[in-house]
């Protein structure tokens, strides 16, 4: 037996309104839920909220985050609170979390990791937006997963405010954390990623950077080469920027798929050292090149991400549907937005539950078998399957 199912509100939030989002999920399962995700704008009531939905679920597997947007079966929505359950005979789930990664990313990962017991199939992820290094905390529940553990998700948003996101793990409320959910029996999946924005002019070397900050494009101010490039519209960077992120490409980018590489987009600008900070790392020496996209690729990019999907599901019927997409796709697409999910659910199931949210960063592998990886700008789409 496997059924999943979403509510969505748009109340106020308040203790009484998470009892009757819980309640409603629970008669549209029909079955005491497994586990639940919740994505929701952020709120200072958000606590009050997380407690009522707990008082009602039955049980205490619960974890999701802040966002830019949520996303469920009535499409995308903003200032709304989406919750989603999966009740299941051959499947149970594990929640953990860690606070304080900031000061140590891949630390912070190797202690997330730790806390699962036995081998998970198939792990979700959820970290703060603005304090988190994905790639770092990848690395972290590696050193102890291995590569082979699917992780998916993303980081957590906060409207696009910048200033504080927030994580949810059981009744808890947390900032500067990581909270994962691992999925362990029987189960069939599919992931797909993909964004839409294609490498435009020649590669460049970054010849300095650290960590996400990049300090130099072929020895030359890496602020300086993005003001040459952006013209009059320089002035609106760092915003601006996530219409033109940084490809990895090469080696650097090389994720085993020819159409694909790893993208990061700006998030801040240091202009008197002339620095650039991303959303996730740029090795020093790597090759780069600054990219584009216009809202019928990065649609079309989203139907692709939905077949890879479904096809990594192989004959299952798909019976959920996650779904996690860079703000920054959000921003391009303007009213567009809706028909990215719609392009989703056409293509894997119309009827079929979705949820998910709008994130600073996501969590996929590129395809079956491969690492897991942090992306930014792409959306990552699961399907699971009975």
């Amino acid at each position: 037996m496997f059924k999943a199912a979403t509510v969505v509100s748009k109340e106020p939030y308040s203790r009484d309104v998470g009892r009757q989002m819980g309640t409603a999920l629970v008669e549209k399962l029909d079955f005491k839920p497994g586990a639940c995700w919740l994505f929701c704008t952020a709120d200072r009531l958000m606590a009050e909220l997380l407690n009522g939905i707990c008082d009602a679920i039955g049980t205490l597997n619960i974890v999701g985050c802040t966002t830019d947007g949520e996303i469920s079966h009535l499409g995308v929505s903003t200032h709304s609170a989406v919750l989603a359950a999966i009740a299941s005979d051959c499947l149970h789930f594990q929640v953990v979390f860690v606070e304080g990664i900031s000061s140590d990313c891949e630390q912070a990962g190797r202690r997330l990791a730790l806390k699962i017991d036995g081998a998970p199939i198939y792990v979700q992820l959820f970290s703060d937006g603005l304090t988190n290094n994905g790639c770092a905390l990848l690395r972290g529940m590696a050193s102890v997963f291995g590569k082979q553990i699917p992780i998916a998700g993303g980081s957590a948003g906060d409207n696009g405010e910048f200033k504080k996101t927030w994580q949810f793990a059981r009744r808890q409320v947390l900032s500067d954390a990581a909270v994962a959910i691992s999925f362990h029996g029987k189960m069939h999946f599919g992931t797909g990623v993909r964004s839409g924005w294609a490498p435009i002019g020649l590669a460049k070397k970054a010849t300095r950077a650290s960590g996400n900050i990049l300090y130099e494009l072929n020895n030359e101010s890496a602020l300086e080469v993005y003001q040459r490039f952006l013209g009059k519209h320089s002035h609106k960077l760092p915003a601006i920027g996530v219409e033109y992120p940084l490809s990895l490409i090469g080696d650097w980018g090389d994720v085993g798929e020819e159409d694909y590489s790893l993208l990061r987009a700006t998030v801040s600008v240091n202009r008197q050292e002339g620095s650039i900070s991303f959303g996730g790392e740029i090795p020093e020496g790597a090759t780069v090149s600054l990219t584009c996209g216009d809202r019928s690729s990065v649609l079309d990019a989203a139907g692709k991400a939905a077949r890879l999907a479904k096809s990594d599901l192989g004959v299952h019927e798909p019976a959920m549907i996650f779904c996690y997409s860079c703000m920054a796709r959000k921003i391009l697409l303007g009213r567009r937005t809706e028909e990215e999910i719609e392009r989703v659910r056409s293509i894997i199931s119309p009827t079929v539950p979705v949820a998910g949210f709008y994130t600073y960063g996501e969590y996929c592998r590129v395809k079956r078998g491969g690492s897991s990886l942090f992306h930014n700008e792409t959306i990552a789409v699961t399907v699971i399957g009975e």
